[in-house]
């Protein structure tokens, strides 16, 4: 039986007179995310420079250096402000990072290392599945000794992990460094005898009152007698950051003395030794969301352990499983509303933004136990768990983190999932499985396959009716043209890569409701005819990657396209004239796009447009901008365009973005 995640413990806030109202509601409130990952470090200044100091000291030997506390300390956030320091960036010729978490595999943390070097090439890809696991700490060895380097390995349980990964860390004596973070001591204290550990200390009263007003969406809200009440409850955190910006998220949704007062008397109930625990405060701001918030967030606990999400698949997953309600405005304005509203409670983390918005996101360990163990309670979802070769029979979502294989094993023939994602980087193929009657009701199907040349796409695909969001990755896109689309009426997003001029794209004109698609060329090849784009008229999303030989004219795309990427498309036209046409276009990137001189922007054209990048337009010396062009335009960014010297006089005041960023 799937139990119901109900409104019981939704605060006052969140109780609007109908679904619309809490919708405008968020997306009045949480358009835009500011960017405060930094806020925790206000009280670990004196953290920062001393390990800034031992990164950087003159000290030949390539040595490691250990930051252990307990979870919700703050120390993947402090090793990744280390990570993109400019003081650090310039210092070292190759950096890299990799998440070990509990449940590892060597193979692939040095797999992950190579690919955080070497980039996610084909050939690399290729090159490193034919590799065992001693040609992988050979090769990994190699790419390291030269350099000066900075590893960050974060999230380290086991010494054995590190042991398995560190002959691969050469000592060239030229001021390498390897950082571990761990909750273990012991950990800690072995990963090098001559190494430097540091235990993360809890911040202090006053540091810990700083980063909960910091937090605080309306601090000039706070009378004097909600200010004793929070610095009673901010005192019983025990200086531990986690739990304060979670409870200052939850405090600024709360309005009024009476209701910060209910917060404290529910926290007082569970007070040990002078503090709250953590995982009770997380509870709270956990039971105080609005039902659609809470599936939202305990989606994340479906994602492994560490791992970082991007923003589009989590957002559109949500809208496959039908959590964002469906009104007046666009769907995925509401679902980055939602995101958003998160993240301003503190249960989710900024990774990475791109044009001004956020990419990538994650889940800290403890929310994602919270997440977890929530989802169980009410049969949300399981996850495979290989050991036990076992999975709950009463979850209509599941999901494969490793031994997928295994899994398509068990008995599946009376489930009736409407989810199932594989996230296991060893599976191969769904092998012969009646695909058709076993996963009939699937409304998400989310397969991340290791290349392989026996990798295949079940030909039943084209039949499961309900689906709304398919990811096929690292598979032979020829494929494609096996299967037939003519049920998959409620398709909503598709992502295909390693497409070549031969190839026809024609069936997907069959995807009706198809609103994102991303479409990559092979490396140095041609995209097909691209005439089918015109018949996806509820496409918002289109990314295009890969040579266009013409581009197709302006009726020729369908009027709903919102955002559209072109990369590495090498055209030798103007695109401006014919993008200019499109009449909702609010998002435009175009990257290697343009081979020419000049780009034209005409009168009455781009009437809706409000970003606009361009990078890499090697030739572009002229940019012609009409007076009555791009009137809502409120960003652009350039960059790598040496030529262009000169900028149109009305795009002087406009707001220059800032370019894609870690946090």
């Amino acid at each position: 039986m799937v139990l119901e995640i109900n409104d019981a413990g939704e605060g006052p806030s969140y109780r609007p007179n109908n679904q619309s109202d809490m919708v405008r509601t968020l997306r009045r409130t949480t358009s835009y995310v500011d960017d405060d990952q930094d806020n925790i470090f206000v009280g670990y200044q004196d953290v920062v420079e001393t390990l800034l100091a031992e990164l950087l000291k003159a000290e030949p030997r390539r040595s490691v250096i250990s930051i252990y506390g307990m979870g919700g300390l703050g120390k993947t956030t402090l090793a990744r402000n280390l990570y993109i320091s400019p003081n650090i960036v310039n210092r070292f010729h190759t950096l890299a990072w990799i998440c070990v978490s509990q449940e590892y595999n060597t193979m692939d943390l040095l797999r992950n290392i190579i690919k955080s070097i070497k980039g996610c090439t084909k050939e690399t890809l290729d090159l490193l599945e034919k590799m065992t696991e001693r040609d992988l700490e050979i090769y990994l060895r190699d790419l390291l000794k030269e350099p000066k380097y900075l590893v960050v390995v974060d999230d380290l349980w086991h010494r054995e992990a590190w042991e398995s990964l560190k002959r691969a860390f050469p000592d060239s004596k030229n001021g390498s460094r390897v950082v571990i973070t761990t909750r273990k001591e012991d950990v800690a204290e072995r990963a090098d005898n001559k190494g430097f550990v540091y235990r993360l200390r809890f911040l202090s009263q006053e540091e810990s009152w700083d980063l909960f007003c910091r937090k605080l969406l309306d601090v000039q809200a706070m009378v004097s007698a909600m200010e004793r009440l929070a610095k009673d409850m901010v005192d019983r955190c025990g200086g531990l950051p986690l739990a304060i910006v979670v409870l200052s998220g939850l405090l600024s949704h709360k309005r009024g003395f009476e209701e910060w007062q209910k917060v404290k008397d529910h926290l007082w109930q569970h007070i040990k030794d002078n503090s709250i625990e953590i995982s009770y405060i997380l509870s709270l701001s956990y039971n105080d969301l609005p039902t659609a918030l809470k599936k939202c967030f305990l989606y994340f606990g479906i994602i492994p352990e560490d791992h970082e999400v991007h923003v589009d698949h989590i957002l559109w997953l949500w809208m496959a499983e039908g959590f964002i309600p469906t009104g007046e405005e666009i769907m995925e304005d509401v679902a980055e509303g939602f995101l958003n509203e998160l993240i301003r409670r503190s249960l989710i983390q900024v990774v990475r933004t791109f044009w001004e918005k956020i990419s990538k996101c994650r889940i800290h360990d403890l929310l994602r136990d919270l997440a977890v163990q929530k989802a169980l309670e009410v049969n949300f979802f399981d996850i495979y768990d290989p050991r036990k070769h076992s999975i709950s029979s009463l979850c209509l979502r599941h999901a494969i983190h490793s031994q997928g294989q295994r899994y398509l094993a068990l008995d599946l023939s009376n489930l009736k999932l409407r989810s199932l994602m594989f996230l296991d980087p060893d599976f191969l193929n769904m092998g012969p499985i009646k695909f058709r009657n076993v996963f009939q009701h699937l409304y998400v199907l989310y397969l991340e396959m290791r290349v392989d040349n026996m990798s295949i796409v079940p030909d039943a695909i084209g039949s499961l009716y309900d689906l709304k969001f398919l990811r096929l990755r690292a598979i032979h896109c020829d494929q494609w043209k096996d299967v037939d689309p003519v049920d998959l009426v409620n398709l909503r997003e598709l992502s295909m890569h390693d497409i070549t001029k031969t190839y026809s794209l024609n069936n997907i004109s069959s995807l009706k409701n198809l609103s994102s698609l991303k479409l990559l060329c092979k490396d140095c090849e041609s995209f097909p005819a691209l005439e089918f784009l015109y018949s996806c008229q509820k496409l918002h999303k289109l990314w295009l990657q890969g040579r266009i030989e013409k581009l197709p004219l302006s009726d020729q795309f369908p009027n709903s396209i919102i955002m559209m990427i072109l990369s590495s498309s090498e055209l030798t036209e103007d695109p401006m004239p014919t993008l200019g046409m499109l009449p909702n276009l609010r998002n435009l990137d175009l990257f290697r796009a343009y081979g020419g001189k000049e780009i034209t922007c005409s009168d009455n054209s781009f009437s809706q447009l409000e970003i606009l990048r361009l990078d890499c337009l090697e030739n572009l010396e002229r940019w012609h901008l009409a007076t009555s062009a791009m009137p809502h335009i409120k960003g652009f960014a350039i960059s790598h365009c040496p030529k262009l010297h000169e900028i149109p006089e009305r795009m002087k005041d406009v707001e220059t973005l800032k370019r894609d960023r870690l946090n």
